[in-house]
């Protein structure tokens, strides 16, 4: 990791501006705990890509997950699983933006785990849950919970995902991909291995990170209905 000093809270700020966040002083606040523990726990843990530097961390990490909220904000009890949340992205940062939100953090690997109850205890969070496995296992994870919305940044096949969780979906379920600029050869290729999912793409919501503009696309997928939008399939 690089030895540059950073202003968290400024780049945070701006960025969320850019980003159409409205992120007050209290949640800023808890993020630059956050970033900073994600620091000082990187010294002696894998948690992020080594090399990477402090203001690419703001960008790739936190100001990335927080492009989820906008979609989370529209249900009034949200209840998002964040599978494979490595060290809490997006699920914890969007937790630690909207404390009112409640989340489920799946996650296989231990030391990870100790490190996101390391940082719900530090930000003194409740209506957060972090379940030390994976998504195939029903024992842990039974087909009965209920999530308005599930969302993993670990997604590297689309259609795998997808099958792994549709068993937790239901009508009112949002799966939500966040993907890169690829995205819609990638969604094409869904279609052609996994025809029968029940789970359907019925929207895209395209952006640019603020710093590097960088494109994002986060790929929302809801069970079959009438009327849902299959574009760029």
């Amino acid at each position: 990791m690089s030895a540059e000093t950073i202003d968290f809270r400024q780049l945070l700020r701006q960025g969320g501006a850019s980003l159409g966040l409205n992120l007050d002083a209290a949640a800023t606040e808890r993020l630059a705990l956050y970033f900073t523990e994600l620091l000082r726990w990187s010294r002696k843990i894998n948690l992020i890509a080594k090399g990477m530097g402090e203001a690419e961390i703001v960008e790739n990490h936190f100001l990335d997950s927080l492009t989820l909220l906008p979609l989370l904000d529209e249900s009034p009890a949200a209840h998002l699983l964040d599978v494979g949340t490595g060290a809490g992205f997006p699920g914890l940062v969007c937790k630690a933006a909207r404390p009112d939100l409640t989340v489920t953090l799946l996650e296989p690997r231990l030391k990870r785990v100790s490190f996101l109850r390391h940082i719900i205890r530090e930000l003194g969070l409740g209506g957060v849950e972090v379940l030390a496995g994976r998504v195939e296992d029903e024992t842990l994870l039974p087909s009965s919970a209920q999530f308005t919305h599930i969302t993993s940044r670990a997604v590297a096949d689309m259609g795998n995902f997808l099958v792994m969780v549709e068993r937790l979906c239901h009508p009112q379920t949002r799966v939500i991909c966040m993907k890169g600029p690829k995205w819609q050869e990638e969604l094409r290729l869904l279609h052609q291995k996994q025809p029968l999912l029940s789970l359907r793409h019925s929207a895209t919501q395209e952006l640019q990170l603020p710093m590097t503009r960088a494109q994002r696309a986060l790929l929302v997928f809801s069970w079959e209905e009438e009327g849902a939008d299959h574009a760029g399939l």
